[in-house]
Order: C-alpha cells, then structure tokens, then sequence
C-alpha cells in the first residue's frame, strides 16, 4: 500500500514541478490579475495567461504532439489555426466588422499618422537585427510595435514560430498598457498649447463612400503587396459587411460569434506558447524590451508627424491623435481623447483619433506584408 502510495504520489503534478514552471505559473497570475482586475484587454489577457498557465502544469501533455501509440494534447490541434496561418485573418474580419473607416475617410490625411506609427517597427526590426538576431526573427519582434497581436501572431508564425510565445506575450501586453505607456510619451513631445487644440468636427461621409472605400483600399495593397491580402483582405470583407447594409447577420456574426470563438482558440494556444523552456530565456527579455522600444517610438514617432501636420495646417490639428497611429483599436483612440480632456475640457477627439487608428491597422497589415514579401 504505502508503494503504491509513494507511486502516485510522484505521479502528481507536485512531484514533477519544476522552478521555471512555478515562476511561469506565477506570472500566468499575474496576467490574470491584469486583465480580471484591471482589466488590461481582458478579452485576449485572460485566454492568453489561462493557456500559459495550463501548459506549465507539469504532466498535463496540453500541448504534446502526436505520437505513433497515441493523440496529441487539445491544444496541439487547436494551435494548427495558428500554425496554417487562419487565426489571425479571422479576427481581422472581426475587427473590419465592427470598426467604422468614417473618420479615416472624411479627413485622408490622417493615413500620414498611421503610416508614421509605423516607423517604430522597422526602427526595432534594424535594431534586433544589431543585437544579432536573424533577419526572420528581427521582422517577427519589429512588428511588435504595431500594436496589433494579430498581426503580430501571423507574422510570427511565418517567420519565426519559435519566438510566437514572447512575442505574442509581448504584442498584447504592450496593447493592454497602452494607457499607461502612451501618455507620458505624448506629453514629453507636446507643448500645453497644443494639446488644448480643439479640432473642428468631420464632415459626414455618403454610404457610397463607406461601401466604395473597402473595395478601392483591398484593390489597390492587394495589386501592390500581394503577402498582405490573407489581413487586409479579411479585413475590408468584414467592413464591406457591416457597411453595405445587406449583409447584417453576416456582419453581426463576424463581430460576435466567429470572432469570440476565434479570440477563444488563439489565447488560449498562444499561452500554451509560453511554456518555460522556450520563456524563461534571455532571448525573450531582448524581445520584451525590443518591443516596449518599438511601441514608444511608434507612439513618439505619430505624436511628431502630427506636430508637423498641426503646423501645415495652421494649428488646426491636435498632435494628440497621431499616438493613435499605433493601430490598438480602440484603446490608443481612447487614450488621444482621455490625454486632451485633461487639457480642455470641451476637447473631443475620439473620432478624430479614430482616422490614424484605424490607418494604423492597415499600416500594420501593409509593413507585415513588407516583411513577408522580402523575409
């Protein structure tokens, strides 16, 4: 009896625990918090650190591979959305559905804001590229700084799967602080002046417009950089549904079940990335830091090309909403309107701060198209 006892006894998961899964487990916790708590994005924060926390519970074979005696673990088979390249198109149909293009196409320059947000990508991808990491991988961490996991997930796992945990970690971590790294980046590139400029309201935009817009944009990045069609594509399908008024079950299933279902699978493989041989490296701190630079000088990189465009156009344009450039939908938008209400209160630039947003998003599609095209 005792044998057998002794025998189980080390069959458990105690028995077996190592220090680098406890410190996963633990930092699985501290996600957690985050996004219940706090909630930092808990829609992909608490799928994301759930997964990372089921793949560090020793014995549990979550993500094992097929053998010849027997099936992989779940998620194993769940991750090949990932792995085949389909998780991360469907949440852009998702995002497309739901997001209105009115503010980017009522003022078009605003595409120069989301286009120079980008410059954070391809500063990080030179920089990772010193520090003496493979192209492949350095176009895998570079897109980190478009603050958009998605993107960064499918590029990732064309380029460098191996990295998709950290990276993946890093891309969605840095959306959900999104509200505590940006401001103070913002207020260092911006004088009191001109965040208290009051930006005069949008022109309305005509339905033909609305329904014209996502057609026009997928014809165009479609002929010029095909790699970018799997996102972008998905992505103007998803606006064309929700925009053309005769589609309206198909729009609210791209934005609601599809899409949450999608969200599900991909947090929760993602986490199961983050196991703690391929986590607790140093390789994943460089990657961490390279991508909190990336997502700064995005941000910096947006705040300053809208102090340039305030001052072409007169001061008409609050460079508040060039740090929604970045591309995390709708938070960074969220953050231009919080930061510039502190300054003025009768200062309302959510929707303006929509236009370099949703530029941004594209803007990430197009540079993920640029590295897959040349990588």
């Amino acid at each position: 009896m005792l044998i057998k006892l002794l025998e189980y006894a080390n069959s458990t998961g105690f028995a077996n625990l190592t220090g680098p899964q406890a410190i996963m487990i633990v930092i699985a916790l501290i996600l957690l918090y985050l996004g219940i708590v706090k909630k930092y994005e808990p829609l992909l924060l608490v799928p994301i650190s759930f997964g990372m926390l089921l793949v560090n519970l020793p014995l549990g074979g979550i993500m094992d591979h097929p053998t010849a005696d027997g099936n992989g673990g779940l998620f194993y088979y769940l991750y090949q959305g990932i792995e085949l390249g389909i998780y991360p198109p469907l949440i852009f149909l998702g995002v497309g559905a739901f997001t209105d293009f009115g503010p980017l196409i009522a003022n078009p320059m605003t595409l120069l804001l989301g286009a120079a947000a980008q410059f954070g990508i391809f500063f990080t991808f030179i920089g990772a590229l010193l520090l003496g990491f493979t192209p492949l991988e350095a176009g895998s961490i570079g897109i980190i700084g478009g603050a958009d996991g998605p993107t960064a997930i499918f590029v990732t796992s064309q380029l460098a799967s191996h990295l998709l945990g950290p990276i993946a970690v890093a891309a969605y971590s840095y959306m959900a602080l999104v509200p505590i790294i940006q401001p103070p980046i913002m207020k260092a590139l911006t004088t009191k002046e001109e965040r208290q400029i009051v930006m005069q309201q949008l022109r309305p935009v005509s339905k033909t417009e609305r329904i014209v817009f996502p057609i026009v944009v997928i014809i165009l990045t479609g002929l010029l950089l095909p790699a970018a069609v799997p996102l972008l594509g998905m992505l103007m399908f998803g606006n064309l549904l929700r925009e053309c008024g005769v589609t309206e079950r198909l729009s609210k299933g791209a934005q609601n079940e599809l899409n949450n279902i999608v969200v599900i699978f991909l947090g929760l493989t993602v986490g199961a990335k983050a196991s703690a041989e391929h986590f607790l490296t140093t390789e994943t701190i460089s990657i961490i830091v390279l991508g909190l630079i990336a997502f700064a000088v995005g941000t910096a990189a947006g705040v300053i090309m809208g102090k340039i465009m305030c001052k072409f156009s007169g001061g008409k344009i609050n460079p508040l909403i060039g740090s929604a450039g970045v591309s995390a939908v709708p938070m960074a938008a969220r953050v231009s309107q919080m930061v510039g209400k502190q300054y003025n209160p009768n200062n309302y630039l959510l929707m303006h701060a929509m236009g370099p947003n949703v530029a941004g998003v594209i803007g990430s599609a197009v540079a993920a198209g640029v590295f897959l095209a040349m990588l």
